[in-house]
């Protein structure tokens, strides 16, 4: 019997693999063990994983850099969920000879968090919920902000961007958007406001979100000078990557309470550390990078992550990246 190929299934955080995914096909040709604790240590990294033939990656919580990949020996296989992943340095894998392969996507998950976490700020739905629960009095303590006549402020307008944005205006809100590259006619084209500055994005906006890809050039493109331009009535949202913003001064932003509150989905280091100020905060909503997971996004993830293995164990590669 030939000898089983050994697989790690890394942060799995809810252990769901093999819940969205039907392995049987493959599985008697695996040996597969799971490690859904998130490390940035390379020197854990390559004791954990130097045996393993094969990884499935679940976006970018692992980071896959060539100094990482150079010291994995027995690699062969990056199974990533989602179509790309910035994690990995893609390029490196080839010269190396390991080949990865990603996966689709199905539904609006990130859409429908953004709004979620946007509705839930603007609303204090957390805080409310936590007093109804624990019996507090008043019976009412927030004033929620209505959102018809507001400005939802969108640093980025892509498909994302204008998506979101278009569900603004069914709220009665004005969309108005920037980004380095943003020029009047596709901003027209996405229905939104042209803004030809960051600072006055900032200073217009009553609601600002985030959807941009973070870059070496996007990296802390959200400053504490953009920052300290928000209205005293301004929330702050981002669903996008926590690298794009000086989460320092997002921290001293709110702790001031300069800002009416922030949702964030995001974090410069995840998981978010246990001590981290911004679990300490009362005026931000904060949930854990879950703007990608949902029920249907799961099923193709991992059902496309089962095929994506057993192609490569045939010799026929499928959905390559790179």
């Amino acid at each position: 019997m030939p000898e089983r190929v050994r697989v790690a299934i890394l942060d799995d955080y809810q252990n769901v693999a093999f819940k969205f995914a039907d392995w049987s096909s493959i599985q008697d040709r695996l040996a597969i063990d799971s490690f859904p604790d998130t490390t940035a240590d390379e020197e854990v990294l390559v004791k954990r994983l130097e045996p393993y033939t094969i990884i499935c990656a679940m976006r970018e919580r692992t980071k896959f850099r060539a100094s990482l990949l150079n010291r994995l020996p027995n690699l062969r296989f990056i199974a990533t969920t989602g179509p790309y992943n910035a994690g990995i340095d893609v390029a490196h894998a080839k010269t190396k000879g390991i080949v990865v392969s990603g996966t689709g996507g199905k539904g609006n998950s990130t859409l429908e968090h953004i709004w979620a976490l946007i509705l839930a700020t603007v609303r204090h739905i957390v805080v409310e919920d936590a007093r109804t629960k624990a019996g507090a009095q008043p019976w009412q303590s927030t004033i929620p902000t209505g959102l018809a006549g507001k400005t939802l402020g969108l640093v980025g307008v892509g498909r994302l961007g204008t998506a979101t944005g278009r569900i603004a205006k069914a709220f009665g809100m004005d969309v108005i958007g920037w980004s380095p590259n943003l020029t009047p006619e596709r901003a027209e084209s996405a229905g939104v406001t042209f803004i030809s500055t960051k600072e006055e994005l900032f200073r217009r906006s009553d609601v600002l979100s985030i959807q941009m890809v973070l870059s070496e050039r996007t990296h802390h493109m959200i400053t504490a000078a953009d920052l300290a331009l928000l209205k005293p009535t301004a929330f702050f949202i981002n669903t996008s990557r926590g690298p794009l913003v000086d989460e320092a001064a997002l921290v001293e932003v709110l702790r001031e309470k300069r800002i009416a509150g922030a949702g964030l989905d995001v974090f410069e280091e995840e998981p978010l550390p246990l001590d981290h100020p911004l679990r300490k905060l009362s005026n931000v909503t904060l949930s854990p990078h879950m703007g990608y997971v949902s029920d249907d996004n799961y099923e193709v993830f991992w059902g496309q992550t089962v095929e994506n293995i057993a192609a490569f164990l045939d010799g026929s590669p499928t959905r390559v990246i790179g």
